[in-house]
């Protein structure tokens, strides 16, 4: 049985976590589809961008699926997150974009999952959290660290060991996401963010955004080599002729990732 639905609006793919019954929960499952999902648009240009959504207006994404975990030995739950870190890796290093649009709830796993997006907006009545010490654990799914390298170490300790969940408005103002939703339009919202970035140049996409992860850390000259290293990914393409081709007609570009 398939975890997720499908939908494709040209480059770019719909998923929506089909588990509304467990607030789209994140099982052994579920889990072992999204790797093999994430790792096919991962392996050509068909795909430049993918929206993860979660079915109904409850929940993105409520974390693991306790009830699961609950049955779950020790060695098990190890083999669950290296696997849940081994997939949210593959995104990141993946040249496909990702876009979490937050319809509901997001905590522990599903923030985690929101956080590896290169994109994510927000429904206004959506909350995210790292929630797991309130249950005796910590965020094991890269939360300890993706948070902090984008809201800062302070404010993430603030999220983090309260345990608190923080409201559209909120997420907004840290940076924790990049657009907020009017009411009723989120998916129209995400998709379009994914078009306007789908419409650019594949090539420089990628290397654009491999620049940016990469460097991140970094001291600046380190950094400056590694921008370097990625421009002369793009320097000899077709699509680097194409773009200024077509600025001097005045067309649109035709890029095709060559």
């Amino acid at each position: 049985m398939a975890e997720f639905r499908d939908e494709r609006r040209g480059s770019i793919e719909v998923w929506t976590i089909d588990g509304e019954e467990r607030r789209n929960a994140i099982s052994r499952a579920l889990l072992a589809e999204f790797e093999e999902r994430v790792a096919r648009v991962s392996r050509g240009p068909e795909t430049r961008a993918v929206v993860l959504t979660g079915a109904g207006e409850r929940a993105f994404c409520a974390g693991a699926d306790l009830k699961e975990r609950a049955s779950m030995s020790d060695a098990e739950v190890r083999a669950f997150l290296a696997q849940l870190n081994r997939t949210l890796r593959a995104m990141e290093r993946s040249d496909c974009i990702f876009v979490a649009a937050v319809n509901g709830a997001a905590f522990g796993g599903g923030t985690e999952l929101a956080l590896a997006c290169d994109f994510r907006v927000m429904a206004p009545t959506a909350e995210l959290g790292l929630t797991e010490v309130r249950l005796g654990i910590i965020p094991g799914g890269g939360g300890t660290q993706r948070l902090p390298r984008l809201v800062g170490a302070a404010r993430a300790k603030d999220l983090i060991l309260t345990g608190r969940r923080v409201n559209a408005a909120e997420a907004l103002a840290f940076g924790l996401v990049q657009r907020l939703a009017p009411e009723g339009r989120l998916l129209e919202v995400a998709v379009s963010l994914a078009e306007h970035v789908a419409a650019n140049a594949p090539l420089a996409v990628a290397a654009a955004k491999h620049a940016i992860d990469e460097g991140l850390g970094l001291v600046l000259d380190e950094a400056l080599a590694v921008e370097q290293r990625h421009y002369e990914t793009v320097l000899g393409s077709e699509d680097r002729l194409e773009g200024l081709a077509a600025f001097a007609e005045k067309r649109p570009p035709v890029f095709r990732g060559r």
